[in-house]
C-alpha cells in the first residue's frame, strides 16, 4: 500500500461515523484544522524521574529560603532583644510565616493552579485569558478551544458568582490594563536578587569577592538548570543536613521546651510589649520566606510532585529545627543575636559548616535567576517583552531555559546593587519589597482563578482571603516602611523594565490593530492579483505575519510593487496562545483562499509560552508536510459533503454507485495534482517573505505618542533581535518587505 492510500485509509477511518451535515462543515468554513486530530495524552513520569528532579530541584528553588537562617534573627532584631519572651514571639512568627504561605499557599494550593505543568505569575494571568477574554490583542479564534491543553479541567457546576465575575472582567478595559500591568510588575520583582555574599568577612574584600561570585555564577547559567541543579543539590542537601543536625544539637542542648513557641500566643504577647516595634520587626520575619515565589515560579524546570517532595520531606523540616535550634540558643546566650547562626555552630563543626554556609549564600540566587528565564519565556509570548533569544537546555524537559541576554542584564544590575549598596541591610529591605509584592499578586490572581475556574466555595475563598491575604498586607506594610532604606530600589528597578514592556506590549497592540483594520479579505485577494500584470514563479513562498484574521496589508503593497508570485504561496501567522504548549498534532490551521488555482493558503502556526520555535524538523519541511495533510483532509470533507447533498436528491442503489464513482474520481484527481503542486514547489525551492515593518507615530499625535514610538521603541527594534534570528529564517532564502505604518 503506498503513503498516498495509507493517508486516505486514515482519514476515511477518522471520518467513519461522522455525520458531515452542513452545521459541521460551517464549523471549519474560518480556518481548518490540519489532519492529525489524535489527542494528546498526558505522560505520567515515573516515579525514578520524579525523585530525580526532585533532587535536582533542591539546588535550584530552595536556594534563597534555605539560606534564610543565617540572618533571620539579626534582621528581626538589629537593636539587640530586650527580654527573652521577644525569641518565643519572633521564633513563633517564623514558624506560622513559613508554614502559612510557602508550605500551605504555594505547595499544596498555588502549584494547583499550574499551566499544564509551567508555573508563575503569567502561568496564572494566561490561565485567566483562557476562561475570560481579557486580552488586549483580538486573536482568539473558536478553534483554539479546540487544542488539547487549551482546555481547562473545570468544574461541572456553574456558578452566579463565576460568570457575574467574569463578564465583568471581559466588559472592563481597566481591568484588563490593570491585570496586564500588574503581572509585567513580577518581572521588576524577581529582578531583585541579594548579593550572594557570606556576611563574615571583612566589608571591603566582601564586596569584591562578592562580585567575583555572582559573574562566575552567571556565567555558569548556560550549561543548562539540569547540570546547574545536579551540582547545586549535592551542596544544598548537605546545608540541610547540617542546619537540621545543628539545630537537634541546640534544643537538646540549651533549650528543650523551646516548643512552646509554637502556641501561637506568643505571637500577640509579643505586639502587646512591642507594638510599632513588633510591627517593623516583621520586615526582617518576612526575610524567612524569601524565595518562596521560586517554589511556583520554577515549577516548570521540574513538576509539581517533585517540588511537593523536597519541600515537604527536605526543606520544610530543616528549616524549622535550625530556627527552633537557633532560638533555644538565644534564649540562653540572649546576646548574640547578631551573629545567632556561627555562635551557635558546635565548634568541631564550625569550618565544615563555614565552608557550606559560603557555597549555600552563593546558590542562594539561584531559584531567581531561574525563575526570571521562565517569567521572560511566558512574557515574551504574550507581546510583553522585546524579542530576544530563548536556549532550550534540556531534551528531557521543556522548561528549562536559558535566556543570554537576561542573563547579562541580571548580572551587570546585581553587580551595580552590590558596589552602590555594599551592606546586606539595605540589600534586604530593597528584596523584602520585591518577595512580598509578588506574593501578594499571586494571591489576588489565584483568588480570581479560584472563583471563575475553580469555582472553589466561597466560604473557603473568604478564609483564603481573611487569613493568607491578610498576612501578606500586614507583611507588605511593615516592609514599605524601609522604603527609603534601600526599599526604593525595587521600584526604580520596576519602573524601568515596565515601562520597555509597556511600550513594546502598547505598539505591538498598535500595529495588530493597523493590520486587522488594513487587513486584504481573501476576496480581494484575487482583485489585488488581476489588477497587475504578475507572473508565476516556480517555488514555496511563505509570508509570514501576526495577523490572524486575514491577510496582512504587506501583501498588497508586494504585488503592487513586485508583480510576481510563487507557485504557491502561503501566509504564515505566528500566534502565541495563553497556554504553556501546543501540541505539534494540533499545531498548524490552514484555509485555502479561493480560487483554487492560485493556490493560495492561509496557514496560523499556533505556539505555547513554552513552545520551542527552533526545532530541530526543518519548519519549512513540517508547513509542506502538514499543508499535503490538510489537502487530503480536505478532499475527504468535500468528497463526504459531495455525496451527502447529491444522494439526498437522487435515490436508487445503481444511482448512488456512480454519484460515488464520479465524485470519488474527481476529488482523487484533484488531490493528487493539488498536492503534487506542493511537493514540486517546495522541491523548486522556498523562500521567506519577511514584513519588515517601520512605525511612525501617525498625524496629530500628541507628544508622548510620537516619542514613545518614533525613539523609544524604534531605538528597542534597532538594537534587539530581528524576527528572523528569533525563527531561525535562512538568510540565504530571505526577502525583507518594507512598509511603513502610521499608527
Amino acid at each position: 500500500m503506498s503513503g498516498n492510500e495509507q493517508n486516505q485509509d486514515i482519514l476515511q477511518q477518522q471520518l467513519k461515523g461522522k455525520k458531515l451535515s452542513g452545521k459541521t462543515l460551517k464549523r471549519h468554513d474560518s480556518l481548518e484544522l490540519e489532519s492529525s486530530k489524535v489527542p494528546v495524552a498526558k505522560k505520567a513520569l515515573e516515579w525514578s524521574v520524579i525523585l530525580k528532579l526532585a533532587f535536582q530541584s533542591i539546588g535550584v528553588v530552595y536556594g534563597d529560603i534555605g539560606t534564610s537562617p543565617l540572618f533571620v534573627f539579626a534582621t528581626v532584631f538589629p537593636n539587640g532583644v530586650k527580654l527573652e519572651e521577644d525569641i518565643l514571639g519572633a521564633l513563633s512568627l517564623i514558624f506560622y510565616t513559613i508554614t502559612l504561605i510557602p508550605l500551605i499557599k504555594y505547595v499544596f494550593i498555588v502549584l494547583r493552579a499550574n499551566d499544564n505543568g509551567d508555573g508563575g505569575t503569567f502561568a496564572l494571568y494566561s490561565l485567566i485569558c483562557r476562561y475570560s477574554k481579557v486580552g488586549l490583542i483580538p486573536s482568539q479564534q473558536p478553534e483554539d478551544k479546540d487544542v488539547s491543553t487549551f482546555k481547562l479541567d473545570l468544574p461541572d457546576r456553574r456558578t452566579r458568582r463565576a460568570s457575574k465575575l467574569k463578564s465583568k472582567l471581559e466588559s472592563s478595559n481597566f481591568a484588563k490594563f490593570f491585570m496586564l500591568i500588574a503581572t509585567m510588575l513580577v518581572l521588576s520583582a524577581v529582578g531583585g536578587l541579594k548579593a550572594a555574599a557570606p556576611s563574615v568577612l571583612t566589608e571591603e574584600r566582601l564586596i569584591w569577592i562578592a562580585v567575583a561570585i555572582l559573574i562566575l555564577l552567571f556565567m555558569f547559567q548556560r550549561f543548562g538548570t539540569e547540570n546547574v541543579g545536579n551540582t547545586f543539590a549535592s551542596v544544598l542537601s548537605l546545608w540541610f543536613i547540617f542546619i537540621a543536625g545543628i539545630g537537634i544539637y541546640n534544643i537538646v542542648k540549651y533549650d528543650p521546651t523551646i516548643i512552646r513557641a509554637l502556641n501561637p500566643k506568643y505571637i500577640i504577647d509579643y505586639f502587646k510589649r512591642n507594638k510599632k516595634n513588633a510591627w517593623i520587626s516583621l520586615g526582617g520575619v518576612v526575610m524567612s520566606i524569601t524565595g518562596g515565589e521560586a517554589l511556583f515560579a520554577d515549577v516548570g524546570h521540574f513538576s509539581v510532585l517533585s517540588i511537593q517532595i523536597s519541600m515537604c520531606c527536605v526543606t520544610y523540616p530543616a528549616l524549622i529545627l535550625a530556627y527552633l535550634g537557633q532560638a533555644a540558643f538565644l534564649m540562653k546566650n540572649i546576646d548574640d543575636v547578631a551573629d545567632t547562626f556561627y555562635k551557635s555552630i558546635p565548634h568541631s563543626l564550625y569550618w565544615p559548616v563555614f565552608s557550606v554556609a559560603v557555597l549555600a549564600a552563593i546558590i542562594a540566587s539561584q531559584a531567581l535567576i531561574s525563575g526570571t528565564f521562565s517569567i521572560i519565556q511566558q512574557s515574551l509570548a504574550l507581546g510583553c517583552f522585546p524579542r530576544v533569544k530563548v536556549v532550550h537546555t534540556s531534551t528531557k524537559h521543556h522548561g528549562q531555559v536559558y535566556i543570554p541576554e537576561i542573563n547579562n542584564l541580571l548580572m551587570l544590575s546585581c553587580v551595580i546593587v552590590t558596589l552602590t549598596f555594599r551592606t546586606t541591610e539595605k540589600i534586604s529591605n530593597a528584596y523584602g519589597i520585591a518577595v512580598v509584592f509578588v506574593m501578594v499578586l499571586t494571591s489576588c490572581f489565584l483568588v480570581l482563578v479560584m472563583i471563575m475556574i475553580w469555582k472553589t466555595n466561597i466560604l473557603f475563598v473568604i478564609i483564603y482571603v481573611l487569613i493568607i491575604g491578610t498576612v501578606e498586607l500586614i507583611y507588605l506594610s511593615s516592609v514599605l516602611y524601609k522604603f527609603d532604606q534601600g526599599g526604593y530600589l525595587p521600584l526604580a528597578f520596576s519602573m524601568f523594565l515596565m515601562f520597555i514592556m509597556y511600550v513594546w506590549n502598547y505598539v505591538y497592540r498598535k500595529k495588530y490593530h493597523f493590520e486587522l483594520e488594513h487587513k486584504i479579505s481573501p476576496l480581494k485577494v484575487k482583485e489585488a492579483v488581476d489588477e497587475t500584470n504578475y507572473h508565476r514563479l516556480p517555488g514555496l513562498a511563505i509570508f509570514y505575519s501576526e495577523l490572524v484574521h486575514g491577510i496582512p496589508p504587506i501583501f498588497k503593497h508586494y504585488v503592487e510593487n513586485v508583480p510576481a508570485l510563487h507557485s504557491v504561496l502561503v501566509f504564515v501567522s505566528v500566534k502565541s496562545l495563553p497556554i504553556s504548549k501546543v501540541p505539534v498534532e494540533e499545531r498548524f490551521l490552514f484555509r485555502r483562499v479561493k480560487p483554487c488555482d492560485l493556490y493560495v493558503f492561509r496557514c496560523v502556526v499556533r505556539y505555547g509560552y513554552n513552545d520551542v520555535h527552533n526545532e530541530e524538523e526543518s519548519f519549512e519541511r513540517l508547513l509542506a508536510e502538514r499543508l499535503k495533510e490538510y489537502i487530503r483532509y480536505n478532499s475527504m470533507l468535500s468528497m463526504n459533503a459531495a455525496k451527502s447533498n447529491r444522494v439526498s436528491t437522487e435515490q436508487g442503489s445503481n444511482m448512488e454507485l456512480e454519484i460515488d464513482c464520479d465524485i470519488q474520481e474527481d476529488v482523487t484527481f484533484s488531490r493528487e495534482r493539488d498536492i503534487e503542486v506542493v511537493e514540486r514547489a517546495y522541491s523548486v525551492g522556498v523562500v521567506h517573505f519577511v514584513g519588515e515593518q517601520d512605525v511612525i507615530a501617525g498625524k496629530g499625535s500628541g507628544i508622548a505618542k510620537r516619542v514613545v514610538i518614533n525613539y523609544v521603541y524604534n531605538f528597542l527594534k534597532r538594537n534587539l533581535r530581528q524576527s528572523s534570528k528569533v525563527f531561525d529564517i535562512p538568510h540565504k532564502r530571505m526577502l525583507k518587505v518594507g512598509m511603513i505604518y502610521e499608527l
